[in-house]
């Protein structure tokens, strides 16, 4: 009985944020800016009553969180890293019940430093109702609204299934489209015949995966069933790989721009000029280096502030992607703001001497299982050969644990791989370019 009257609460927070999803894309500005700053207000008002950092930020600056009305007073606020959210991420949860009963998340790493976010249940819901905007681009995409099927290509713990599994345990709302989910473990050619069998409208994966999931099959003359869209998230995919993919294969590429931090960011349309963003749930602008904020279609660093999310409030938070604001509407019809395509985003796929390769996720899948681990890097340096740096509170923890990390990484990449690991106090990241935590220095044919 409490698992229905869970589900029913589920639904119904589903069913609240539900209407008018199709239409905020193409709000008036007037009205979509108003939408935003409502919830922008509620959101700060709610930081200044229960999150601690938020707290003492209003006392000690004397500021009254109702001065905080639209999004340019966010200006007013200090900005905050990864690095500040990982040293105390406690500062940053609400001390409220949706603060105690919010979720964990791991991000992904992709600076080389994986923290816990919280995201409360009511958000989390909600995500399923604002992803109708996303899904409309599919459908259209797909030539139909209902009955598609997606493929989604992902590591076996990945965060999308955690959230999916919560969704099947908290609401009654049945799974549209219908979905395969298969494993980056799995070889190219298992893989393509469970595709062959599925015939998907949909493929969706890491940009790295699918772009050398394509590159393989264009060179070995693959036969595979072609969707009607792929769809690449978490890490970049290059130009050329979008160009052999739309061009060779003549399937269109879309993108979704998301984060742990950030559920819904933006996603690409159907023209494909950068990331419509979702500016009523995740207000984005870009500064430069000393956090000013830069004028459009200069090039900068993203700055995110979460509008819904009341488990773990982050406003004005460094994400460390580099981009610009476009001046451009797009064709689309949306109204919403546009963000060009991301830089630094990208990570390398490592090919081994087996023939094999490893998608750069499934070095995370290692690393994230070691919480002691502040900041990693992996570089291959030959096909067999790698190098691992490690970032732990001390020497003595990196001792610890360092064992099982390298049995977890030679059972991924072959008992013949060799590892030289190496304990470091910090990894200094270049200055405006995103950390890239997995590197190969090997060259590919």
């Amino acid at each position: 009985m409490k698992e229905i009257f869970s589900k029913l609460y589920g639904n119904l927070v589903v069913l609240r944020n539900w209407p008018g999803q199709h239409r905020i894309p193409y709000l008036p500005e007037e009205e979509l800016h108003a939408l935003r700053d409502r919830r922008l207000r509620e959101i700060v008002r709610y930081a200044a009553e229960t999150v601690p950092y938020y707290q003492k930020f209003f006392r000690a600056e004397g500021i009254d969180p109702r001065e905080i009305r639209s999004a340019g007073d966010l200006d007013r606020l200090p900005l905050i890293d990864k690095e500040m959210v990982r040293k105390d991420p406690t500062l940053f949860v609400s001390i409220s019940r949706k603060g105690r009963k919010a979720i964990p998340f791991v991000t992904s790493g992709t600076t080389g430093a994986p923290l816990n976010i919280w995201h409360d249940l009511d958000s989390l819901l909600a995500n399923i109702a604002f992803g109708e905007r996303e899904r409309e681009v599919e459908s259209k995409m797909c030539g139909r609204p209902f009955g598609y099927r997606m493929v989604r290509i992902v590591i076996p713990d990945s965060m999308i299934l955690k959230v999916d599994h919560l969704y099947q345990q908290k609401t009654f709302i049945p799974v549209r489209p219908e979905r395969l989910i298969l494993s980056v473990l799995d070889p190219i050619e298992e893989i393509v015949k469970a595709i062959n069998r599925f015939r998907p409208h949909v493929i969706r994966s890491y940009g790295s995966f699918l772009e050398t999931m394509f590159r393989i099959l264009a060179l070995r003359k693959t036969d595979m069933h072609l969707p009607k869209v792929l769809i690449y998230v978490s890490d970049s995919m290059t130009t050329e790989a979008r160009s052999l993919i739309e061009k060779e294969f003549g399937v269109p590429v879309l993108s979704l721009y998301n984060a742990v931090e950030a559920f819904k960011i933006g996603f690409f349309c159907e023209r494909r000029r950068g990331f419509h963003i979702h500016e009523d749930l995740c207000h984005v602008k870009v500064v430069n280096p000393t956090g000013q904020r830069v004028a459009n279609e200069e090039k900068g660093e993203v700055v995110i502030s979460n509008l819904i999310n009341r488990g773990m409030v982050l406003l004005n938070y460094r994400l460390g992607d580099i981009a610009s604001m476009s001046n451009e509407r797009c064709p689309c019809g949306r109204t919403l703001p546009l963000l060009s395509e991301l830089e630094g985003r990208a990570q390398d796929t490592l090919f081994l001497q087996d023939g094999r390769f490893i998608n750069p996720m499934l070095i995370w899948g290692v690393i994230k299982k070691r919480p002691e681990v502040v900041r990693y890097q992996f570089i291959q340096h030959e096909p067999e050969r790698f190098e691992l740096k490690l970032v732990t509170v001390d020497r003595e923890v990196y001792e610890r644990i360092l064992g099982q990390i390298l049995a977890d990484l030679k059972n991924l990449l072959g008992a013949s791989a060799v590892i030289e690991a190496e304990y470091h106090e910090q990894i200094n990241p270049q200055p405006g370019v995103k950390f890239r935590q997995v590197m190969s220095l090997c060259k590919q044919s």
